[in-house]
């Protein structure tokens, strides 16, 4: 059926899903540039918790400027060889991997400040907690790289399309993801466990802290003052969490109702929307911050005044780096 001549409804349908796409991708992007150039100008924000933060924040502007395209590429039905497409599947799972990779280690961060606060500074320095980035990259990329080492679905495609590995395919990500690697290995194994272990941390955070304020109620001292400020970010840092779970959850879901029930309908109008939240997840880490940590916030509002308003040649430092927040 056609609306206009020349323009059938899946057209309409494939500008509206692109426009949405593109819209998340710029907002994940320079929400997220912001983050990583917040804590770039704030000295008091450059701790190890940041570190994670800055980690999380590369993973989500490689959604807006990689994973965005490609997952646009690959529903319009491009045409590759399959092994190319398989790849580019996996990029998807690599940078949604280092994204709740980075989410545990913030986690497991807090955790050790609230519970070990004499040491925690001697354990978790700067250069551990880059080392700890890096191992979360590195693992993120092995586990999203499993299914080009046998774990795809090359072997169930049609004899016409898997004459040789040089036949083009029209790729698409279930055309090449095998279902029980997405809903038993990535989803158990690296998104439900890990989300899991994460409630059981931020549990075990907010017993401690709200356990050592008790005891403090009536004093006024700078132990009180500290499991106050822990307790502020430590919600602002499971509200990331809590949003993760929420915008990646019911595609994930989607995913195991289509393995476990076959026969099972899923609109396609559904799993666009799933994609969609997924998608979100990146674009709103940065309003998180921004509302609810007030050094972000206050720093943000210094980019605004001092580099994007320049109002005054005297008063905004335009064409200088900016003083280093406190």
């Amino acid at each position: 059926l056609s609306t206009m001549p020349g323009i059938t409804i899946r057209e309409h349908v494939d500008v509206l899903y692109i426009s949405i796409e593109m819209a998340i991708a710029l907002a994940s992007v320079l929400g997220n540039v912001l983050v990583v150039i917040v804590v770039r100008i704030n000295r008091a924000l450059r701790d190890t918790t940041f570190c994670f933060i800055v980690s999380l924040a590369l993973a989500d502007i490689a959604v807006g400027a990689l994973v965005i395209p490609l997952a646009i590429i690959i529903s319009l039905g491009m045409k590759t060889q399959f092994y190319t497409c398989l790849f580019l599947a996996c990029l998807l799972l690599i940078i949604t991997q280092s994204s709740i990779l980075s989410l545990l280690a913030i986690a497991f961060d807090r955790y050790l400040r609230v519970k070990i606060p004499t040491r925690y500074s001697i354990i978790v320095t700067q250069q551990r907690a880059w080392v700890a980035v890096c191992m979360c990259w590195l693992m993120s990329t092995l586990t999203g790289l499993v299914p080009m080492f046998g774990w795809h679905n090359r072997d169930k495609l049609q004899e016409s399309d898997r004459n040789s590995t040089s036949e083009n395919i029209v790729c698409q990500f279930t055309a090449v993801m095998r279902m029980d690697y997405m809903v038993y290995f990535n989803f158990f194994g690296w998104v439900v466990l890990p989300l899991t272990i994460m409630i059981g941390l931020y549990a075990e955070i907010f017993y401690v802290i709200r356990k050592q304020l008790n005891k403090r109620a009536e004093a006024t001292s700078n132990s009180s003052k500290y499991y106050d400020k822990e307790l502020k970010l430590a919600k602002s840092l499971a509200l990331v969490v809590f949003l993760f779970a929420m915008c990646w959850l019911p595609l994930h879901i989607m995913n195991c109702v289509s393995y476990f029930c076959p026969k099972c309908y899923v609109p396609k109008e559904a799993m666009y929307i799933g994609i969609f939240m997924s998608h979100v997840n990146s674009a709103v880490n940065p309003l998180v911050y921004a509302f609810r940590i007030n050094r972000f916030r206050a720093t943000l509002i210094q980019i605004w005044r001092g580099w994007i308003l320049c109002k005054g040649s005297e008063q905004s430092p335009c064409n200088a780096s900016p003083p280093a927040c406190t």
